[in-house]
């Protein structure tokens, strides 16, 4: 069982790197295709965010690329600098996806509070969770790596209800981005790309945690004892 999971987790990293490359080469190509308004990210982001009344949302430039997230406890949606400037297809999809999340707060999204009432302990999981694994295998403690199997369970659980999050975030993006008329029927198409490639990353993150657990349980002996 032990092979069979470490291929499963090898997989998985394969997996994983060609979504990130399908991510990227599509961000990429509608990063150099401007919208047909000339409207750029922060434009389109503030324009949603006041038509739904969140005029107290901030809209904020960070550095870096797809650093782009919704802070909840600051209520801002933060662009990367390309992005907030950026009149591209991809720059507007982006946009409107962290839009999404901020709309979701302000609505009281179910799956967002339950994901926010689940960080802390997968934050816990992911660091401590591995580490706790390792001692408890090295130390020939059964009951400290299995403390750490259960941990790390909670890094799977928050990926889990991550998915509704994101996958709802991007379903209000397209909808914003069709019914306010920013985008045209034909670019309509390059944005729902972007946003499906990067819905596939949430889906490779949980398939890549469900993979460690297997192969973390497959080395503590929980699928029966391991013939010598």
């Amino acid at each position: 069982m032990d092979t069979l999971a470490f291929l499963l987790m090898i997989l998985v990293f394969v997996a994983s790197l060609v979504i990130q490359g399908g991510l990227q080469a599509t961000f990429a190509r509608y990063s150099r295709v401007a919208n047909s308004r000339g409207l750029t990210g922060a434009e389109v982001a503030r324009a949603i965010l006041d038509a739904h009344g969140l005029t107290h949302v901030r809209v904020e430039p960070v550095p870096g690329a797809l650093t782009d997230h919704y802070d909840p406890q600051a209520k801002a949606v933060r662009l990367s600098e390309p992005n907030y400037a950026s009149p591209s297809l991809a720059a507007l999809a982006v946009a409107a996806h962290e839009v999404g999340h901020a709309v979701q707060d302000a609505q009281g999204y179910a799956w967002l509070r339950v994901r926010a009432s689940l960080l802390p302990a997968a934050s816990l999981g992911s660091n401590l969770g591995p580490i706790l694994v390792l001692a408890g295998l090295l130390l020939g403690a059964l009951g400290l790596a299995k403390l750490g199997l259960y941990l790390y369970l909670a890094v799977a659980l928050f990926q889990l209800i991550t998915l509704p999050v994101e996958f709802d975030a991007s379903r209000r993006a397209l909808e914003f981005l069709r019914r306010m008329g920013f985008l045209g029927r034909e670019e309509m198409g390059p944005a729902r790309q972007v946003l499906t490639w990067a819905a596939l990353t949430y889906v490779a993150a949980l398939a890549g945690s469900l993979a460690t657990i297997l192969y973390y349980a497959s080395l503590l002996g929980l699928f029966g004892r391991r013939e010598e």
